[in-house]
């Protein structure tokens, strides 16, 4: 039996560094991985997708270069070497974890629950007086005749040829994300939404927005279908308007969701579970169906394996909470990285008027700035929410270049209680786009 003062069970961007704090603390730290540093984010999400999405942006600014006074002649999609690229930085960004670990116990293997307070991976036993699970979530499909027959987030980022077309099943932010990929590298794309909008927790406004500008680009979007089977021959088949319609592509991408991975045993020790997500306090402690925590440990998890937020950045916040420092989980800002991104924090419209709040509206388009139309990006919106009696920001949303850069002035400000008026009052640099930010704080 190995004895420490803290074991956390995922190294994702929560198990990772709430591990490098606690070790910086003075804490001896376990830390069990089944698979390679980093999780999801770092080795089938966040990272690789956005290396993707840059390799897209280049192919973008080259096919409409001409209008910069450009002229780049013929070119093409070199996808191995995108993925090639995608790899290395995946694998650059791995070995910078494994450095920040250096003052940690690293165990590489399955970890299963013996007791609440000990944990085996490898035949060894582990032991401590706290333990956080961070083992993050998988890809989910369909039950559906045909599921097999698509492939999933984590299977499409090891290909390295493109397809000629590609049905993608889902307009959340998985889903349009890829759409947006595929398409700058000229693949036929069409998106599958159940729902009436694509991105359905973003504004409506925004993802309004973001349909149309990718539709121009060439992307098919077909909303309020509901999906019923994968035929042979890649056929997928949708009811949509009442009426029973089908396509026909090369490869289908099934991105309906993601759902968390249990450990094993966990399960047996009276765990209380909300929709397959482990059910936690505000302190991120696990609640048990007794009410009560185990005498000899405490257990916590935190990130997609609590359901709470599906963010990287909302699972290092709560690795910070179970370790006792406080941090604002009520202003977490999101981004989907299309072109054009979009990005949003806090209430949309919708939320504000079921909610009864009196609200004033502020808009602002990239039109209007000169950065903007400098850059070639004059397709893009914010819009912000602001309570009309104090004047406090309720949410903010943004479709446009760098909405996920952008965004974050607008977080600060919510998070820090500030009023409107002190976006309006601080000066904005020329040319930025971030004047569009300004422009857009109702009055």
């Amino acid at each position: 039996m190995e004895n420490c003062d803290l074991i956390i069970i995922g190294a994702g961007p929560g198990g990772y560094e709430t591990a490098v704090d606690a070790a910086n603390e003075g804490l001896s730290v376990t830390l069990i991985e089944r698979d390679h540093l980093g999780g999801t984010c770092l080795n089938r999400g966040c990272i690789p997708t956005k290396t993707l999405c840059r390799s897209a942006e280049v192919a973008n600014t080259v096919k409409e270069s001409a209008s910069f006074g450009v002229t780049s002649g013929e070119w093409s999609i070199d996808y191995p070497t995108v993925t090639a690229r995608k790899d290395k930085i995946v694998e650059e960004l791995r070995e910078g974890v494994a450095t920040l670990l250096k003052n940690v116990n690293l165990v590489t293997g399955e970890a299963k629950f013996i007791t609440p307070s000990i944990v085996e991976a490898n035949g060894v036993q582990y032991t401590a007086p706290k333990i956080i699970i961070a083992t993050g979530s998988k890809p989910i499909g369909l039950p559906i005749p045909g599921a097999e027959l698509a492939v999933s987030s984590d299977e499409i980022l090891s290909m390295t040829t493109l397809p000629k077309s590609i049905t993608i099943i889902g307009g959340g932010v998985i889903g349009m994300e890829f759409a947006s990929i595929f398409a700058a590298f000229g693949v036929d794309v069409t998106v599958v939404e159940y729902c009436k909008e694509i991105l359905p927790p973003f504004d409506a406004e925004i993802s309004k927005r973001l349909r149309m500008s990718l539709k121009r680009r060439g992307i098919s979007i077909i909303t309020g279908a509901q999906v019923t089977e994968i035929a042979p021959g890649i056929i997928v088949k949708y009811q949509a308007k009442g009426k029973e319609q089908q396509l026909n592509s090369e490869m289908v991408l099934m991105a309906v969701g993601r759902k968390p991975v249990i450990p094993e045993g966990l399960d047996s020790l009276g765990v209380v579970f909300n929709r397959n997500a482990i059910a936690v306090d505000d302190e991120m402690k696990i609640i048990f169906n007794n009410g009560k925590q185990p005498e000899d440990v405490t257990l916590y998890a935190i990130g997609d394996v609590n359901g709470l937020c599906m963010l990287a950045h909302a699972a290092t916040a709560q690795g910070k909470i179970a370790l006792g420092h406080r941090q604002n989980l009520t202003v977490i800002p999101s981004a989907v990285f299309t072109i054009p991104e979009c990005a949003m924090v806090g209430m949309t419209e919708e939320q504000c008027v079921n909610a009864n709040k009196n609200v004033k509206i502020g808009k602002a388009t990239f039109r209007s700035n000169g950065k903007a139309l400098a850059m070639g990006e004059p397709d893009g919106l914010v819009k912000v929410i602001v309570d009309a009696e104090t004047d406090l920001l309720l949410g903010a949303h943004i479709c446009g270049a760098h909405a996920a850069d952008l965004i974050q002035e607008l977080a600060t400000a919510m998070a820090a209680g500030l009023k409107a008026s002190a976006i309006t009052d601080t000066i904005h640099g020329h040319p930025t786009l971030t004047e569009v930010v300004k422009a857009a704080i109702p009055q």
